[in-house]
């Protein structure tokens, strides 16, 4: 069975993170949710590039979420996070291109 790609992953965190803290109402549980991609996407990038890439995306993956906040409040909560997302899966794939599927 072929491995969904870390940019994949990351970039589903953080939208899939904000879904379920807006729809739920629980912002701990879209941290759940946001944790659980990024320690998928953190093993991932482990594997496709090292320690160092692991390290570097993971910083990235936290500062994109708290990038988003501020953002959100110049161009709104969905555009925000889709913008950071965009980004974090942009990064993601340039460090691992040549090993993620």
């Amino acid at each position: 069975m072929a491995q969904v790609p870390a940019a994949v992953v990351a970039a589903g965190g953080l939208v899939g993170g904000y879904a379920v803290a807006r729809w739920t109402k629980k912002r701990p549980l879209g941290g759940v949710a946001l944790a659980a991609a990024g320690a998928v996407a953190a093993r991932q990038w482990h594997q496709a590039g090292g320690a160092k890439a692991s390290v570097g995306l993971s910083a990235a993956y936290l500062a994109a979420f708290g990038a988003s906040h501020p953002l959100a409040k110049k161009v709104g909560a969905w555009p925000a996070v889709f913008a950071v997302a965009g980004t974090v899966a942009a990064a993601s794939w340039a460090v691992t291109r040549r090993t993620d599927g």
